[in-house]
């Protein structure tokens, strides 16, 4: 199923016309309805005020949100890399014949996780998946027959350093699927439309470039959440620089 906070032009469009809309609305309910009255207007401006307040609450939340997520996914990858980089060492500690196996495997195994942070089209990332997925396979079985065949020291480290591969994939898969709740995105709407509306209605005609100022500025920051939150949507991305560094070493050597 397609999700549409994976692309953060489409949300930033979608958020500026809403809240363009809902402040043009709160203008027309003023014409209609006349502002509200002096001895109310106090209290109308505390309201409008704690809204907006909360409307930025609710951002800045969000934003920090999206960013913790954002460097989890930075420091798995690092420790993805390192994981790897370990275990091709550690198969020196096995007998000729499995660790010859293993370290090409391994630097077919790093490539496709280089894939799997560069994909971004679905087809392709289900295939890096479905490759992967074998591999890893292949990896544990001939790690585990290695340990079957001579239960020595060497080899349970051996095998230790590829459940850290194999587990270090699973963390990573995790902390891309772990994104801001919906439920935080429906509440920022939610909020964002009654400040705007409120603000329609409030505001004075000399004042009116805040109908298309302030629904811009909120649409710019939902465009940076869902920039930052959405792993392979937007320009801002995790970048598998250790794991390319990784692969330079392997073809150097």
């Amino acid at each position: 199923m397609t999700n549409l906070l994976d692309y953060p032009l489409l949300v930033f469009v979608a958020t500026f016309v809403v809240l363009w809309v809902t402040t043009w609305i709160g203008t027309l309910l003023r014409k209609r309805w006349h502002l509200p009255a002096e001895d109310m207007r106090d209290d109308f401006g505390v309201t409008l005020g704690a809204t907006l307040t909360l409307l930025g609450l609710i951002i800045g939340f969000s934003f920090s949100m999206a960013t913790t997520r954002y460097d989890q996914r930075k420091i798995y990858e690092e420790e993805e890399a390192n994981a790897i980089g370990t275990e091709y060492v550690r198969v020196d500690l096995l007998s000729p014949d499995a660790a010859g196996q293993l370290r090409p495997l391994l630097v077919r195994y790093t490539d496709l996780r280089i894939g799997f942070y560069k994909a971004r089209e679905r087809a392709d990332l289900a295939q890096v998946n479905a490759e992967t997925a074998a591999l890893q396979n292949q990896l544990w079985r001939i790690v585990a027959d290695a340990a079957k065949a001579g239960p020595t020291t060497s080899t349970m480290l051996a095998t230790s350093g590829m459940n850290d591969v194999l587990n270090s994939q699973g963390y990573t898969q995790a902390s891309w699927w772990n994104r801001i709740p919906v439920g935080a995105w429906t509440l920022m709407y939610a909020i964002a439309t009654v400040s705007h509306l409120l603000l329609g209605y409030g505001a004075h005609r000399q004042r009116s470039f805040l109908s298309i100022v302030l629904p811009l500025l909120v649409a710019i920051s939902f465009l940076l959440i869902s920039d930052i939150d959405s792993p392979r949507g937007g320009v801002i991305q995790v970048q598998p620089q250790n794991l390319i560094a990784l692969a330079s070493g392997f073809a150097g050597s």
